[in-house]
């Protein structure tokens, strides 16, 4: 009778909690069953595990196996506890030294042959083992992602035989060192907008403090052109907040794309989605398209075609910055700061206040159409702009001077950003209560004119800080340290969609 303990990173979420895998042999009728909520491909893991032990030369015991997953209570997934059972069956066994795992943490699926299959889902159980301040093994194709993280001990190998003879001290693996990836250069540009300058100035106030933004215009006149270059003017991502979102997408159904290290995420769903696709869900959960625009942009086009019950979900994260799905046996937080750019049309048929008349849709129409997109809602987006049909000229001239380049905003954004970071450690979008009474001072001229537009408007209170919000932020990309007048109004015409009911 033997017993050996192996010790694995689960994925669940991106929690990646501790599993270590006991594997006790005795005498009895051959055969191996493993215990501890293992779902298919966890089961499935004996065969494997038996081919490649059996293909690697090394001795399958002949007897009783129990293979225990602990926690028992913690749902098993996937292949990645391949490499810990096969290496406990080892050490079991006698044919590697037991005492050589316990400071080793064993990531990674094996191949029949006994090769090591990369796995997803890596990066946050990484983090964790960095934590514990244990080494890390797992395949070789992991290791691109695995070394995003800083000071990090990890091995790759290519084959269960290289792990055994690294752990018995018969052929030491290096532990090895990358560089991590530069993004690629964007292939698009501000620049390649014609006109619309009042749009771009609004974008430009929005990336530079984290504010929510909603276009509303005709069809094919910029808006979803606008959005996708809208990330080409964001501050870049600081390491923490590129390695939260590579841990985001490592654990989704796409994985990490290196390409777009250090870049904030732009996401853009169909208006066919589903609440469940939008915040995340399922059995086991998994993160939504919220999440995987942490720090980064969540662009929602064509916006009363979607569902009113999965825009609706929206109103929390906006708040909170985070969404948290309960299940029966257990609930997972998900990280969910994203910025919310919108568009949508003036009215159902997309021509409101065209000089040429093509509208026909009644006021009814129209009221029942942005009904879709609730008050609450509504109230949580900081700019309202239009988005206006381009004139002919406009579009046709051949003038020699191109328009503003992403890179020549971002620097405003950049500099105007990091004002509001040294000031009050965060973009200005995040100010509380008491950092808006600190730093959005205003004074009594000003205070009439918000005052006047409060009344009129028939501001909510939550309208109102987020005006001071953006003013500040207008304020900001001007260099001013107080609110000036023509801040204050500017931000308060970006408020178009607020009425009194």
């Amino acid at each position: 009778m033997s017993l050996a303990t192996a010790y694995s990173r689960g994925k669940q979420g991106i929690n990646a909690p501790l599993v270590s895998i006991e594997v006790h042999i005795t005498n009895g009728l051959p055969g191996l069953s493993i215990v501890g909520l293992p779902e298919a491909a966890v089961r499935e893991s004996k065969d494997r595990v038996r081919s490649a032990l059996i293909n690697s030369h090394f001795e399958f015991p002949p007897r009783r196996i129990t293979i225990n997953l602990a926690p028992a209570d913690l749902p098993k997934e996937g292949g990645r506890y391949d490499l810990a059972i096969a290496l406990a069956i080892l050490a079991a066994s006698g044919q590697i030294d037991p005492a050589s795992l316990k400071r080793h943490e064993c990531i990674g699926e094996l191949s029949l042959s006994g090769e090591l299959r990369p796995v997803n889902g890596l990066l946050p159980a990484a983090i964790q083992v960095r934590n514990s301040g244990r080494c890390l093994i797992a395949p070789e194709s992991n290791l691109s992602e695995i070394q995003l993280i800083d000071d990090i001990e990890v091995i790759g190998a290519l084959h269960l035989l290289d792990v055994c003879a690294h752990l018995n001290g018969q052929k030491r693996i290096e532990a090895a060192t990358q560089e991590k990836p530069q993004a690629t250069p964007n292939r698009i540009d501000f620049n390649e907008v014609q006109g619309q300058h009042q749009a771009k100035r609004a974008l430009e106030i929005a990336a530079a403090g984290n504010h929510n933004l909603l276009m509303i215009g005709p069809p094919g006149t910029g808006k979803s052109m606008l959005s996708e270059r809208f990330s080409t003017i964001l501050p870049p991502l600081t390491e923490q907040q590129a390695l939260e979102n590579a841990s985001i997408a490592s654990v989704g159904a796409n994985g990490i794309n290196l390409n777009q290290w250090r870049k904030p995420a732009y996401r853009s769903p169909h208006h066919t989605a589903s609440a469940a696709a939008l915040v995340g869900g399922g059995s086991n959960p998994m993160p939504g398209e919220i999440s995987l625009a942490h720090h980064g942009v969540l662009f929602l086009d064509e916006l009363p075609e979607f569902d009113r019950k999965v825009l609706e979900v929206l109103r929390e994260p906006l708040e909170t910055g985070k969404i948290t799905i309960s299940r029966a046996a257990r609930q997972t937080d998900f990280p969910a700061r994203f910025q919310l750019i919108a568009a949508m049309n003036p009215c159902p048929c997309g021509h409101l206040g065209d000089p040429s008349g093509r509208c026909h849709c009644t006021s009814e129409q129209v009221l029942r159409y942005r009904s879709k997109i609730s008050g609450p809602l509504l109230d949580r987006i900081d700019i309202h702009i239009e988005v206006p049909r381009i004139p002919y000229e406009t579009l046709s001239s051949q003038q020699k001077t191109a328009s503003e380049s992403s890179k020549n905003i971002a620097e405003r954004v950049y500099t105007a950003r990091q004002l509001a970071v040294q000031r009050q450690g965060s973009a200005n979008s995040a100010l509380n209560p008491s950092q808006i009474k600190a730093f959005c001072q205003l004074d009594e001229e000003s205070n009439q004119i918000l005052k006047t537009a409060t009344d009129k408007l028939g501001l909510s209170p939550r309208a109102y800080h987020r005006i001071l919000k953006v003013a500040r932020t207008i304020s900001d990309l001007s260099g001013d340290n107080n609110i000036s007048i023509a801040a204050l109004s500017e931000a308060i015409g970006y408020r178009r969609l607020d009425r009194s009911h």
